[in-house]
Parts: structure tokens; sequence; C-alpha cells
């Protein structure tokens, strides 16, 4: 693997971390919490290596220009704007809806993932959008 195979590996991150995020969310609404803790775990997880490997990402290749042109372009930058915005802020969010969870104070997990899990999904999902804007989209 080479610097350059990062990108589609944050997409996958990214993908792989939304669809644990929507399967998490079934699964505790269906009650099987021990089945929840896991997945929601593992789409920390995922999360987490995205990051690392963006940040290494970025720090070899530095930013990356986008190339389209007309109302595509003010499309990508509202996403990458609400995007950033959100990515910077679902750190601390998703830190302090996991510790009342691991704390077993269920209802302050509650009312927190009410609001972090949307936004976590969001993130992810304007990743792979990004990715795919940036790098496969023709033009």
């Amino acid at each position: 693997m080479t610097v350059s195979d990062l990108p589609a590996l944050n997409a996958c991150l990214n993908a792989s971390s939304a669809l644990l995020l929507a399967t998490g969310y079934v699964l505790i609404r269906r009650g099987r919490r021990d089945a929840h803790k896991r997945v929601m775990l593992a789409a920390l997880a995922c999360s987490a290596l995205f990051l690392t490997s963006y940040l290494v990402y970025h720090a070899q290749v530095g930013s990356v220009r986008f190339r389209g042109q007309g109302p595509i372009r003010r499309v990508y930058f509202t996403i990458l704007l609400t995007h950033t915005v959100l990515a910077v802020a679902i750190v601390p969010l998703v830190v302090m809806t996991l510790v009342p969870a691991l704390r077993a104070r269920f209802d302050r997990h509650r009312r927190l993932a009410r609001i972090t899990l949307p936004l976590w999904g969001y993130v992810s999902v304007t990743g792979v959008v990004i990715y795919w804007m940036l790098y496969r989209m023709v033009g």
C-alpha cells in the first residue's frame, strides 16, 4: 500500500463507519444492547483508523485541489464546509457520548446519542461523497 492508496482506504473506512452506525441504531432499537455496543465500538475504531490515515495522507500530500467547474463547485464546497465543521465537532461529541455508556449512565448516553448519531453519520457519509467528488468525478 502506498500513500496514493490512502484516499480510497479512507472512503472505505468512512463507508464502514456509516454502515456500522446504522446497524448500531437498528440493534439498540431492537433491544440488543451487547450487539449495539460491539458494533458502535467497531464504528469508533473505523473512524479512528480513518482519522489516522487521513492525517498521514495529508501530511505527505498536502491539500488536494477540486477540479470541478460550474455549479458542482459550489455543491462540493458546501458539502466540504459542513463536513469539515461537523468533523471537528464530532470528536468531542463521540467521547462525551461514549463515556456515559461505558459508565452505564444510559440516560445521559441516550440524550447525547440523539445528537451525536446523526451528525457522526453525516460526517461519515459526506466523507465518502467528498472522496468521490475529489478523486473519482470526471471533469
